[in-house]
């Protein structure tokens, strides 16, 4: 495993050094639209990637408080769910 990590590290090196010795300049215009786009891929990114922390972060508390036997519901008011209906009243 250590082998493989200093190969990969290597390797990763040789090609940053080949990018930065053997660039070259390019004289290019970057339109403003494409801007547009990377800003909302990158936003679409975080967005998810938040949405997944925060579901695997609810999960780890869930099981961290059954596992410490702590009720997070203790204290709360709970609400009936009956459903009442009416007759409307005649006029």
């Amino acid at each position: 495993m250590r082998r493989a990590l200093k190969y990969i590290v290597f390797t990763a090196w040789c090609f940053g050094a080949a990018m930065l010795l053997f660039g070259v300049t390019a004289y290019a215009y970057i339109d403003p639209s494409v801007m547009t786009y990377v800003i909302q891929a990158v936003a679409g990114v975080v967005i998810a990637l938040g949405a997944v922390f925060g579901i695997y972060f609810r999960k780890m508390k869930k099981a961290l408080f059954a596992l410490l036997h702590i009720d997070e519901n203790r204290g709360k008011e709970v609400e009936s769910d009956d459903v009442v209906y009416r007759k409307p009243q005649e006029f």
